[in-house]
Parts: structure tokens; C-alpha cells; sequence
């Protein structure tokens, strides 16, 4: 990856990571109901799931990749084009309240990851996007894939230690919050057409 696209690519995981998807929102809810303690428990699910959806997002990356080298360009479009997506959904969006109480154990952060697709949809953009047109094997696109369990699990982990007071700050101002991560997400995209 050339050094001129890591700030984007930090940027995505980042807008990416911290905006409310099924794994924020569970732990979230976790941390209400059971307390940081027991939330803990789950997020170590949440993070063994990550890491699995990664190395498997990487191989299956790799494999198109090298089956389809002359479409790498195209992936890189479409790489783009979800992420002005995301941004366009972020915009858009509003907090729903949850009165739904998950389980909270390993089992359940877990499943949580293994069956998320915004993760599935992060991983493979970020590899296909910000990795597999520069990298020259393997071992290029899987130092990437070792860097994204770091992302988006951490930033669950806001999620959980904030508890309510995040669910607050949110509702409180989500119009601004919501304009900033779009246009983070945008710039994003546009640095990505430009490379």
C-alpha cells in the first residue's frame, strides 16, 4: 500500500469501525443490561469473530485477485462505491432504540461477528481497496488482514466502556456526527479514485 493512502485507509477503518452496526449496538446493550464485566466476556467473542471473518475475507481476496488480476481495477470502483454508499446510509440514518436483551457470553460476540455483514463488507473493501492492488504476494495482503481485528473490535470496545453515555452523545448529536463521518467516508472514496 503506498504511504499516501494509509491516512485514508485509517480513516475508513476508523468511520467505518465506530459507526453503529449490529456488533456496536449488541455491546452497547450488553454493557446497559449486564454491567462492563460480563460485556467484556462477549467482546473477546466479537474480536475472535473479527479476526476469523479477516483471515477468511484475505484468502478468499487473494484467490479472486489472482484468478481475476485484470479486474482489480474494477474491485477498487466498487471498493469506492460501497463506501460512498456507506456514507450516503450514514447521512441518512437515525438511532433506534433496542429494548431487545441479548445474551452476553464468547458464544454470543461470536456468532455476533461470524453472521455480521458489515464486517464481511469492511474487511473485503478494505483488502480488495487499500491492499491487493500493491500487494506483490500473499504476505503483503495478510499484514493488512493481521492490522483489521485491531479496527473494528476496538472501537466496539468504545462502545461497550461508554455504555449509555455514548447512546446519549449520539442522540444528542447525531445530525453533526452523522455529516462528519460521511464526509470522512467520502474523502475516503476520492482519495481511492485518485490513486
Amino acid at each position: 500500500m503506498p504511504y499516501a493512502l494509509i491516512p485514508t485507509f485509517l480513516l475508513y477503518c476508523f468511520v467505518s469501525s465506530i459507526t453503529p452496526g449490529p456488533a456496536n449496538l449488541c455491546s452497547l446493550a450488553a454493557a446497559m443490561t449486564y454491567g462492563r464485566r460480563q460485556a467484556l466476556l462477549q467482546w473477546r467473542g466479537i474480536f475472535s469473530g473479527f479476526a476469523i471473518v479477516a483471515m477468511c475475507a484475505s484468502v478468499v481476496v487473494w484467490f479472486f485477485g489472482t484468478a481475476l488480476n485484470a479486474y482489480i481495477r474494477v474491485l477498487t470502483y466498487l471498493g469506492a462505491a460501497y463506501i460512498l454508499w456507506l456514507a450516503w446510509n450514514i447521512l441518512h440514518s437515525s438511532m433506534g432504540d433496542s429494548t431487545a436483551k441479548p445474551k452476553c457470553n464468547f458464544l454470543t460476540g461470536l456468532m455476533v461477528q461470524l453472521t455480521n455483514p458489515k464486517i464481511m463488507i469492511y474487511c473485503i473493501t478494505a483488502l480488495t481497496t487499500y491492499a491487493l492492488p500493491y500487494a506483490a504476494d500473499f504476505t503483503d495482503l495478510l499484514k493488512v488482514t493481521v492490522f483489521l481485528p485491531f479496527t473494528g473490535p476496538m472501537c466496539n470496545l468504545v462502545w461497550l466502556l461508554t455504555g449509555a453515555s455514548l447512546k446519549k452523545f449520539f442522540q444528542k448529536y447525531q445530525k453533526p456526527l452523522n455529516i462528519a463521518m460521511s464526509t470522512s467516508l467520502a474523502y475516503c472514496a476520492i482519495s481511492i479514485l485518485r490513486m
